[in-house]
């Protein structure tokens, strides 16, 4: 048993190896029991063939390591305590071939061709290019209607498989895996500076919360802690990173709903604020700024001063839309109702981000288990509780005001010194983790470096992985033409999704 850090500027970690599955599905329960959640799960095969879970707990981060069973090529499956490991497990299997004994759906969930496989070179094609068998509904007046997996615009391929009696919809059923890019095969053997790059292209508009927990694991595993102006610039990047975010969806989920005025204000909101990003950072989207111990962009504080004086004219602007929105009858009638995420379920499956929050779970990285700066500079947690597209707009909102708030402080008192070190130790074999509130909730990074300080293996975890399950319990009882609303609510990623 090893715990990975006290630093402040790294999330507390325990890391527990289990002798067998019977220890591994043990650890779990108890975790469960007192009100763990689950994070992600994934496997390795570096050295020898293991599976991790990683569970939240109320001390922090709990990685549960078990050995695969090298008679049976199995272990245990955890979705009987937590449901939400169940595509993580398919997906382990798919890679790998290793079985999770007692997990009911035996349906692949990478999507592969027949010509080959991607990743890690060793992922399996059990179901080729035949159909996906997809949970269909029986019943007078049922039918089926397939969306996807290519869509209108450019977003990225998902398959959406809706089972309706006319206009409202009985089942919802996603299909993802169109995209797997193999990210897993593409950085081990790695230098540390490569997969750094890698990071923040990920997930795109995720770039900041990606690069931030893979610092942190690159630094928990050579025992470097980053200058304190390092941590306090990352906590810059990442709340301009969850502004842009939230308010080109509050500009979207306006345009969803009939209100183009919306979608054009918020749009030109949003654009200055990554016309500033680029100015100063050296890129819209905030890519290629963080760097295992500190950052990679020091702007000056002249540059800071310019971020701050920004604010208080974005403040009030969002200030005024937000009573456009509240006071709009229109769109109001669309968000009221409409895609309800039961907070019990929520619950339950202790969801967090955006959607978790909205059905009034009180779940924050940045409050429950801050690094620095938040441990100084606090931020209240967005709540509200209908589970609506409505609350998931005003905890949009909410979070945008926490954030030019805390912004605003952040920005007054900047310690100075340099904004970067170099890595201190590289043990033999070191392992480490990274954990980040990103603008869609946890993203976690895993690393083992090997004898010679590189990448031997990584795993990169997008919340959406925990999200895409509840947008189908989501839209059930709504009406078809209302799927396109309630899925912007949501707004997942499906390149982080397909590692």
């Amino acid at each position: 048993m090893t715990d990975a850090s006290d630093s402040p500027d790294l999330p507390a970690v325990r890391l527990v190896t289990a002798g067998s599955g019977r220890e591994f599905l043990s650890g779990a329960e108890g975790l469960g029991s007192r009100g763990g959640r689950f994070v992600s799960l994934w496997g390795t095969d570096h050295p020898e063939g293991c599976v991790y879970a990683a569970l939240a707990g109320p001390d922090g981060l709990f990685v549960l390591r078990s050995p695969v069973s090298k008679e049976s090529g199995t272990f245990p499956s955890l979705t009987a305590l937590f449901p939400l490991a169940s595509r993580p497990e398919r997906a382990v299997r798919d890679v790998y071939g290793w079985i999770p004994e007692g997990l009911s759906d035996t349906r692949p969930w990478i999507r592969q061709d027949d010509h080959g496989g991607h990743g890690s070179g060793k992922e399996r094609s059990p179901e080729g290019g035949r159909d996906y068998p997809f949970v269909r509904v029986d019943g007078e007046g049922v039918h089926e209607i397939p969306v996807g997996p290519v869509h209108a615009g450019i977003i990225e391929p998902g398959h959406f498989r809706f089972q309706v009696v006319g206009e409202k919809v009985l089942r919802m059923e996603e299909r993802l895996g169109y995209t797997h890019k193999g990210i897993r095969g593409l950085l081990a053997h790695r230098p540390v500076g490569d997969v750094t790059r890698l990071s923040s292209r990920i997930s795109g508009d995720s770039a900041v919360a990606f690069q931030w927990a893979w610092a942190q694991a690159v630094e928990c595993a050579t025992q470097t802690s980053p200058p304190e102006r390092a941590v306090w610039l990352r906590a810059i990047l990442l709340e301009r990173e969850r502004i842009a975010n939230h308010l080109g969806d509050l500009g979207a989920l306006g345009n969803d709903a009939g209100f183009a005025f919306g979608l054009v204000q918020f749009g030109r909101l949003k654009e200055d604020l990554l016309r500033t990003n680029g100015q100063i950072f050296g890129h819209r989207y905030l890519m290629d700024t963080i760097c295992p111990g500190g950052v990679a962009v020091d702007p000056g504080d002249g540059a800071l001063s310019r971020l701050r004086s920004e604010l208080p004219r974005l403040q009030e602007e969002i200030h005024v839309l937000k009573t456009i929105y509240d006071e709009h009858g229109g769109l109001q009638d669309r968000f009221a109702g409409t895609g309800v995420l039961d907070p019990l379920l929520a619950g339950a499956w202790g969801l967090g981000g955006v959607v978790g929050r909205a059905s009034g779970q009180l779940l924050d990285l940045r409050h429950d288990h801050p690094v620095r700066p938040y441990d100084i500079e606090r931020v209240p947690v967005a709540l509200a509780k209908r589970g609506d597209v409505g609350a998931r707009v005003q905890v949009r909102f909410q979070e945008i005001r926490h954030s030019l708030a805390f912004l605003e402080s952040v920005l007054a008192s900047f310690p100075p010194g340099p904004a970067r070190r170099g890595l201190v130790c590289r043990s033999p074999k070191a392992e480490g983790f990274g954990w980040i509130e990103g603008f869609r909730g946890e993203v976690l990074a895993w690393v083992r470096l090997d004898r010679d300080g590189n990448v031997e293996d990584a795993h990169f975890h997008d919340p959406s992985w925990l999200l895409w399950p509840a947008l189908e319990r989501a839209v059930p009882g709504n009406l078809v033409a209302d799927f396109p609303l309630i899925n912007k609510s949501f707004n997942l990623s499906y390149s982080g999704h397909d590692l």
